[in-house]
């Protein structure tokens, strides 16, 4: 059975930093793209940032760009998101995402 399990969410203030993780189980992952999105309360779920299956090619939300990096550890079967410069507008459940398959997520507060 496929598994993805967030973490690394928490408070922090604005301005400070949060590394996420994502660790797949259950299936061979190094094949697909893995990404991130993220739902703030009463918005619709997001796009965050994207890498391909070896790494070397990422896409991210304009809101993001310069304050987020996305990589992967195929060998580990963990995708990273390393969030810098938070905004309070960051606030929201981070979901880890690869094919069809979604992780319950973690949630991550930025206090202004």
């Amino acid at each position: 059975q496929v598994q993805l399990v967030e973490s690394g969410g928490g408070l922090v203030q604005a301005g400070g930093s949060l590394r996420l993780s994502c660790a797949a189980s259950g299936g061979t992952f190094s094949s697909y793209s893995m990404g991130w999105f993220r739902q703030a309360s009463g918005k619709e779920r997001e796009f965050v940032a994207t890498i391909n299956w070896s790494g070397d090619s990422t896409n991210y939300a304009d809101s993001v760009k310069g304050r987020f990096t996305i990589s992967r550890d195929n060998a580990k079967n963990t995708v990273y998101l390393q969030m810098n410069s938070l905004k309070p507008e960051d606030t929201a459940v981070y979901y880890c995402n690869t094919h069809i398959y979604w992780g319950k997520g973690t949630l991550v507060t930025v206090s202004s």
